[in-house]
């Protein structure tokens, strides 16, 4: 009878420790993104008519974490200025890829290390440098160029 004994006792205790799965935790919610750098002092005052920082999805890209914006004007031609700054140069080729696959016909710009193309019609020239994304929203690639070199001589 000791064995039958202790039998049931092993099986109480396997049966006992077969409960419900203790609850899970709640999922964690994702941490906040880093705080944006503010690079307004980066754009130039030429011509800019405001600047400011979005926290995040820059020009509304999911793609994109938040930087700094700058609106535009000349004779009569609106156009924006953006800068992102990152950790590294590696990250800021990454988010260059992404913005690419975001723009209808990219095209390749070699001495820029970027692309010019269209978003919902609007044209962009976007490049990397250092470890900042940067670029020029609403200007022809004739226009923007001069103004993306510009730009990117400021980023030191």
């Amino acid at each position: 009878m000791k064995p039958r004994f202790i039998f049931l006792v092993f099986a109480g205790l396997l049966l006992a420790g077969c409960g419900s799965a203790p609850p899970r935790k709640q999922a964690e919610a994702a941490p906040p993104p880093p705080p944006v750098k503010d690079d307004t002092a980066l754009l130039p005052l030429q011509n800019r008519v405001s600047a400011g920082v979005v926290k995040d999805h820059l020009l509304g890209k999911q793609v994109l974490p938040g930087g700094t914006l700058g609106e535009y004007s000349d004779r009569g031609k609106k156009y924006q200025l953006f800068i992102m700054e990152t950790t590294s140069s590696q990250n800021a080729a990454i988010l260059l890829l992404d913005f690419k696959t975001t723009l209808t016909d990219p095209a390749y710009i070699a001495y820029m290390g970027g692309y010019f193309g269209t978003d919902a019609g609007v044209p962009v020239y976007v490049f990397a440098k250092l470890q900042y994304l940067a670029g020029v929203v609403g200007l022809p690639e004739d226009l923007a160029d001069p103004i993306a070199r510009q730009l990117a001589a400021r980023l030191q």
